[in-house]
């Protein structure tokens, strides 16, 4: 029997914990073990000024950040968007369903401005990798860097064949040919015309 057809009906309130509907294999419960942003703020004081409206969190921004290296997010834009939509993305970046989310040019002025002159990304990862360090993760004693060299492929097609290449003997050369290699073709169109060549 078909049941009846469902209408969504909008409700005033909607109470629910985020976490619950973040799966526990999600790479960014992974993360999160890890990642420690206590010491943010300490070290970005001297960078905010103490007049004025409130700063977004730099927090919120970090985490929404880290959420767009981990899931091969490069635009700013969509990050934003992408945080809005995505309940794994809130949780992680501690915001509840009315939680704003900055704006692309609040973000990108941070990032570019306060977090590029503070250092702060570099202090960021010394501290979780002392923290990998810490739980076993990694022993700090070897670096390893990927350094192989691929062939780019990015020619266009263009629809021609290529000219096959010569392998008989070589042709006779002309008298064209001879000026050319001597020095002395003429490019009569930058030329003046009083230095034109008499004909």
């Amino acid at each position: 029997m078909m049941g009846p057809r469902q209408e969504a009906q909008g409700a005033l309130f909607y109470e629910f914990p985020i976490e619950d509907h973040v799966p526990q294999d999600h790479m960014l419960r992974a993360i999160d073990r890890f990642v420690d942003l206590s010491g943010i703020r300490r070290h970005l004081a001297p960078f905010y000024s103490s007049a004025g409206r409130p700063p977004v969190d730099p927090e919120l921004m970090i985490r929404m950040l880290l959420a767009g290296y981990t899931m091969g997010i490069r635009s700013e834009r969509r990050l934003c968007e992408e945080v809005h939509l995505n309940l794994a993305y809130r949780w992680f970046c501690r915001l509840d369903l009315t939680g704003p989310v900055p704006g692309h040019s609040t973000f990108s002025k941070n990032r570019h401005g306060r977090f590029r002159d503070s250092d702060l990304l570099r202090h960021l990862f010394e501290t979780v990798a002392a923290r990998c360090i810490e739980e076993g993760l990694a022993s700090g004693q070897r670096f390893a860097a990927d350094a192989s060299l691929i062939q780019a492929d990015a020619k266009m097609p263009t629809g021609r064949t290529r000219r096959r290449k010569r392998t008989g003997p070589p042709r006779r050369s002309t008298p064209r040919t001879r000026r050319a290699l001597s020095g002395r073709i003429w490019r009569r169109s930058a030329m003046r015309p009083s230095a034109r060549p008499a004909r």
